[in-house]
Parts: structure tokens; C-alpha cells; sequence
């Protein structure tokens, strides 16, 4: 008897080691992140801020090419021909620019057919441009730096998706809970009405009453049961939503004090990345013009070239058609000296470009100055909401407090039948307002301070408190 006593007390214990090993599993499935944390890792794996990054690296890659313009041009020629070597008298344009005078030549003899090689190399290099190519540069600098401020922008945007999807998850589940604290008041209100209509105290029809209310709220509770999942499965895009605990973050929610300060530094004029890169844009435009002005212009080059040619005909007119001589009665050739290109046709229609660029940078200097204006306003309104807001959550935290100690007495006068089940259903359902209008409250200050926080770039406060 005592082995089966043993080998039971050991099996239980097995039982209760597996079950806390297990309990220890589970609790590690979901863990308690802050917005910090959460925001890390949408850094790491969100695709649209890898989209940003590799715009900002073909920027500084576009950098590169526009600086290596001021490198000499070095092109060389290979080739090796077989044909026909007949001539024509008379002037040709082969190409625009130059033209080739033919003559008839001396007689030669032998094959029809000549083998030639012919090999080149040129140099040409732009040593003045007016500025032209400096103008490039910066434009190209400048092109990258908008680039860097889009996605500061981005990210901007991106961390007030964070937020916002997940203190709707919040609200979700603080709503979850509301309905669940009103269904457990009618629950109690039913098995209340249902003891005192069994005992003649009440009429039958408050006991269907009392049951009408009650599955109204378990409805209610689906309801919000699919609206919590809908708004995790929204934070599941940026986040693995699965392994936050958010019991932290719900104690945090609702705001009991008062909160000092402002929640968020308010940026100097001009350093929103909105204006930073509106007024990039503008100052890109402004260089683009200049460029164009520039390209009107002319362009001082070094020139400088070698060829090599072999030819199958001899100095004596002796033509011969087999390959190798392709390679005989060879010269050379150099050449060097200084060019200059002026494209007068394109100096106007360069001009006519530089206008539309000029007229593009006065736009977006203007859309510079309303969005400024913009910035300041809606900066202004939101603080001015957001201290409104706060004060009205903290009445609304005292009149919850209240409504809760009212119904608590008026509960106490329902079961000894001072009141009727339809002042009770009253007064709980003033109890629901009260903490609905709470929840609603605290919510949109939440989202004030979002908005807040975009329009500061500042999301401290918000991060570091939920």
C-alpha cells in the first residue's frame, strides 16, 4: 500500500511539473513591449522603410555618375573589315557636323576584295563648362538630401500608424471589458429579479426583463468581441501582434491625473520633414534651372587621339586579299588639340526650360509657406484640444466614481424592494454611459496626443507610456 502511495504522490508531482513548465511556455508566448520596443521592430522588418533606404542609396549612387561627368572621355576602337575598296569621286555628309571628300585614287592591281585593320583611341575631355558641371553636383546632393528627408517623413508617418493602431487595439479591449462589466451586472440583476419572482416578491415579467437586458449585452460583447480582433489583425501588419501582452499598457490608458507639460517638443520653424523637404525640392528646382542656363554656354574639351591602320594594299597599288596582309603597310597617327562646342539652338530652347523650372521652384516655395502655416495652426488646435480634453477627462473619472457608488446603493435598495427593476435597468444604464463616456474620452486623447506627436516628430511621451 505504501508503493502505491509513493508511486501516486509521484505521478502527481509529474503532473504539477509538467503543468508549470507548460504555464512557464504559455507565459512566454506573450510578452509585455512598450510602443518603444514595437517601433523597433517595424524598423528591422517593414518593407516600405527598406523601400526608403534603397532610394536614398541609388540617390548617392546617382552622386557618383553626375560627379564622374568631370572625367575625361576615353573610347577605344577595334576592327577588321574584309571588302570592297572601290571609290567615287564627289562630297559626302557621313555624319552631322563633318563631310568627306572622295577622290579616285591611284590605280591599283590584284584582288577585288582588300583586308583592312583599323584601330583608335580618343580623348576628350571638358576642362570649362561655366560652372555647369559644378551645378550638377549640387543639384545631385541636393536631390539626395530630399530623399533623406522623404523618408524621415515616412517614418514620421509610420511610427502615428503605430500608435494608432495599436491604442485602437486598447480601446478594443477596454471596451471588451466595458461590455463585460455590464453583462455581469445583469447577470447579478437576473439571478436578483429571478429569486424575488420565485418568492412572489416580484412580477414574472421582471425576471423576462432582466433576461432581455442581459442577452442584449451578451450580443453586444460579440460585437466588440470581432472589433478587438479586427483592430489586432490591423496591428499584425506592422507587428507580430500575437506576443504583446498589453496588461501594462491598459493600466496606462485611462488618464487619472493630471498630465504636466506638454507631451512633445515643439520644433523649430522649418524642421518638420514635410518643410525640410518641400523646401529641398524647391532649392532642386532652382539648380535644375541653373544647369539649363548654364548649357548655353559653350564647353571647352581636350581632344586627343592615336590610330593605327594596316591595309592589304601596298604602296605600289598591289592589292592582296588574304588576311594576314590585313596587317601590313601599317601607319600611325596622333592628334591633339582643343575643341570648343557651342550649341546655339539648344541655348534657347535651354532657356525656355529654365523658366518652367524657375516657375516650378515659386510653386513649391509657396506650398513651403502654406504648409507652415498649416503646421502652425493645426499645432495650435490640437494643444488646445488636448488641454480641454484632459480636463474633461478628469470630471468624467469623478462622475464615473460617483455613478458607480450611486448604483451600488441603488442595487441595495432593488433587493429589498424599495425600488422597481425599471429604476434599477435606469440607473445601471446611466452607470454605462458614465463609463463609456470615460472610455470614448480617453480614447480621443490618445489620439490627440498622436497627433500631437506627428506634428512635433516627437513621440516620446506616447512610446514611452504605453
Amino acid at each position: 500500500m505504501k508503493k502505491y502511495s509513493m508511486a501516486f504522490a509521484f505521478f502527481c508531482g509529474a503532473i504539477g511539473s509538467c503543468t508549470y513548465v507548460y504555464g512557464q511556455e504559455h507565459h512566454t508566448l506573450k510578452s509585455q513591449k512598450t510602443l518603444n520596443n514595437l517601433w523597433a521592430e517595424v524598423e528591422q522588418r517593414y518593407p516600405g522603410i527598406a523601400a526608403y533606404q534603397y532610394g536614398i542609396e541609388a540617390a548617392v549612387l546617382q552622386e557618383q555618375v553626375v560627379k564622374s561627368n568631370a572625367l575625361p572621355e576615353v573610347k577605344v576602337q577595334l576592327q577588321n573589315t574584309y571588302g570592297t575598296y572601290a571609290g567615287s569621286a564627289g562630297a559626302v555628309f557621313p555624319q552631322p557636323g563633318f563631310f568627306n571628300v572622295s577622290g579616285a585614287g591611284m590605280p591599283v592591281t590584284g584582288s577585288a576584295l582588300s583586308v583592312n585593320t583599323f584601330g583608335s583611341t580618343t580623348v576628350d575631355w571638358e576642362v570649362f563648362s561655366f560652372g555647369r558641371l559644378q551645378a550638377e553636383n549640387r543639384s545631385a546632393k541636393v536631390d539626395t538630401e530630399k530623399k533623406r528627408s522623404d523618408k524621415e517623413g515616412y517614418l514620421i508617418q509610420l511610427k502615428k500608424i503605430l500608435a494608432e493602431r495599436y491604442i485602437a487595439v486598447l480601446y478594443g479591449e477596454l471596451k471588451l471589458q466595458w461590455n463585460g462589466k455590464n453583462v455581469a451586472r445583469l447577470a447579478a440583476i437576473r439571478e436578483i429579479t429571478r429569486g424575488l419572482s420565485a418568492a412572489g416578491l416580484r412580477p414574472a415579467a421582471d425576471s423576462l426583463l432582466a433576461l432581455s437586458s442581459y442577452n442584449q449585452a451578451r450580443g453586444d460583447q460579440a460585437q466588440w468581441r470581432g472589433a478587438r480582433a479586427a483592430e489586432e489583425v490591423r496591428l499584425s501588419e506592422l507587428v507580430d501582434s500575437r506576443s504583446i501582452d498589453y496588461e501594462a499598457a491598459l493600466h496606462k490608458f485611462f488618464i487619472t491625473d493630471e498630465v504636466e507639460g506638454t507631451p512633445g517638443n515643439i520644433p523649430a520653424p522649418g524642421q518638420h520633414p514635410t518643410l525640410v523637404g518641400l523646401e529641398l525640392e524647391a532649392m532642386r528646382y532652382a539648380l535644375e534651372a541653373d544647369v539649363q542656363q548654364r548649357n548655353a554656354y559653350p564647353s571647352i574639351r581636350l581632344l586627343g587621339g592615336y590610330a593605327y591602320r594596316g591595309s592589304s594594299i601596298n604602296p605600289q597599288g598591289v592589292v592582296s586579299s588574304h588576311w594576314i596582309d590585313g596587317f601590313s603597310n601599317k601607319t600611325n597617327n596622333f592628334l591633339t588639340g582643343v575643341g570648343v562646342t557651342w550649341n546655339l539652338t539648344g541655348g534657347y530652347r535651354g532657356k525656355l526650360k529654365r523658366k518652367s523650372l524657375l516657375q516650378e521652384s515659386e510653386r513649391v516655395e509657396k506650398l513651403h509657406q502654406q504648409y507652415t502655416q498649416v503646421l502652425a495652426a493645426d499645432l495650435r488646435a490640437v494643444e488646445v484640444r488636448r488641454i480641454q480634453q484632459q480636463e474633461q477627462l478628469l470630471q468624467l473619472t469623478q462622475g464615473e466614481k460617483q455613478a458607480l457608488a450611486a448604483y451600488d446603493m441603488y442595487l441595495a435598495r432593488y433587493r429589498t424592494g424599495l425600488i422597481s427593476l425599471s429604476e434599477l435597468l435606469q440607473i445601471r444604464l446611466l452607470l454605462e454611459q458614465a463609463e463609456n463616456n470615460r472610455l470614448e474620452a480617453t480614447y480621443a486623447y490618445w489620439r490627440l496626443l498622436t497627433d500631437q506627436a506627428a506634428l512635433t516628430t516627437d513621440f516620446t511621451y506616447i512610446f514611452n507610456n504605453l
